[in-house]
């Protein structure tokens, strides 16, 4: 018998973290990490721990690649050999070459790179741990790099994905989730609605993939706040306190009033002898 068929991941509406069915797992992000490069952010999520860096807008090389009217976007997702359980073969491969060009396109339409002609900016995703959603991850915190790094954008990018799991659709899959479930579909939006990546691996009716996409928007709903959130705390000022005043020792009042009159005494002493 399958694992699948023996196993429940879902029991009295809960999931075996413990999750409800529309809820996303725990988030952390920071920006601004990484001092050598122009944007950065880092993000936990779940188990997920992925470092995302901006380098430009610089110049280009190999130069035949430049554009004459607009930037060029290069994106690059890379998943570290200890980032799985057993060691993976560092280097490029067919899922990262996949998720580096999906992940370019969803950011693409949201920055204008019309203000940099023969320049690229270079995007690059590093998966320190992964768990289960490292494109939504790794989107999520290129778009608060690119944010950070200062490139004129129109809207920061959210992502998130919807699983079918136990012939019932959940928000944000674990690995468990991701490796035996019924289908997975990433999506990625601006706080407007416009959706800038859509994939599905997997079977989903109508009705199943309509619901699918509204719990995903409201995913990334959430993520946007976060994503928000991060960028305030780098950037808000914080407010500045009031400088104390030093405290003075309290005087009597007869004493101050014969500290009074001998500096006034000396000044009348001072006038007379100018005279």
């Amino acid at each position: 018998m399958r694992m699948e068929e023996e196993r429940a991941f879902i029991v009295d509406g809960r999931r075996l973290d413990g999750r409800a069915v529309d809820e996303l797992r725990p988030i952390k992000m920071e920006v601004g990490v990484l001092h050598r490069a122009d944007g950065s952010c880092y993000i936990e999520w779940g188990g997920n721990k992925v470092m995302a860096a901006v380098y430009g807008p610089r110049e280009v090389h190999p130069r035949h690649l430049q554009e004459s009217n607009r930037a060029i976007m290069r994106c690059r997702y890379n998943m570290a050999s200890f980032s799985v359980e057993e060691r993976r073969r560092p280097g490029p491969d067919r899922r990262s070459i996949e998720v580096s060009k999906v992940s370019r396109e969803a950011l693409e339409p949201v920055v204008f790179l019309g203000y940099y002609p023969r320049s690229v900016i270079d995007v690059f995703i590093e998966v320190l741990q992964a768990d289960a959603g490292t494109r939504t991850a790794g989107i999520n915190a290129a778009s608060a790099a690119l944010a950070d790094a200062g490139i004129p954008m129109r809207n920061l990018v959210s992502a998130c994905s919807v699983g079918k799991v136990d012939g019932e659709l959940v928000l944000d899959l674990m690995k468990e989730e991701d490796n035996y479930g019924q289908a997975d579909m990433p999506v990625a939006m601006t706080p407007r609605g416009e959706i800038t990546l859509l994939q599905m691996d997997g079977h989903l009716t109508r009705e199943e993939f309509e619901r699918a996409l509204e719990m995903a928007m409201q995913g990334c709903r959430r993520l946007y706040e976060i994503q928000r959130d991060a960028l305030i705390r780098r950037y808000a000022a914080p407010e500045q306190p009031e400088p104390e005043k030093p405290e003075k020792p309290e005087e009597e009042p007869q004493e101050s009033f014969e500290q009074d009159m001998e500096e006034f005494e000396e000044s009348e002493e001072v006038s007379e002898n100018d005279e």
